[in-house]
């Protein structure tokens, strides 16, 4: 893991691109918050949500499974399965419920995740 910097722009990088796996789960620290990153094969992109589950309590999203539900592509909690969809943190079973979500990219290979601040 790389150490977090802060560019201009107001990102921060939080690991290194050639750390992620494809439909697994990453957890990296954003400015005191647990994030989970996803690279799901089914998607040429990165997501970021939060790694907190609203229904288990528990900060454990990273380890979810990828999947998709009709177009959604989305992570099941792997505590009591709700699925998450990846772009709008939306809970696929109870709209009640979501996560919430980072911008992030790529820049010359670091994952980085826009500045709250």
């Amino acid at each position: 893991m790389t150490t977090n910097t802060m560019s201009s722009e107001q990102w921060i990088t939080v690991c290194n691109e050639s750390d992620l796996t494809a439909d697994t789960g990453l957890c990296a620290l954003h400015e005191g918050e647990q994030v989970a990153i996803f690279k799901p094969a089914l998607a040429d992109e990165l997501f970021a949500l939060s790694n907190f589950d609203p229904f288990g309590k528990a900060n454990v999203m990273s380890r979810g499974i990828i999947g998709s539900i009709g177009d959604a592509i989305v992570v099941a909690s792997p505590l009591y399965k709700q699925h998450f969809n990846l772009k709008t943190g939306e809970c696929l079973e109870d709209d009640s419920a979501s996560l919430k979500t980072y911008e992030i990219r790529v820049d010359a290979g670091q994952v980085q995740l826009k500045s709250n601040t």
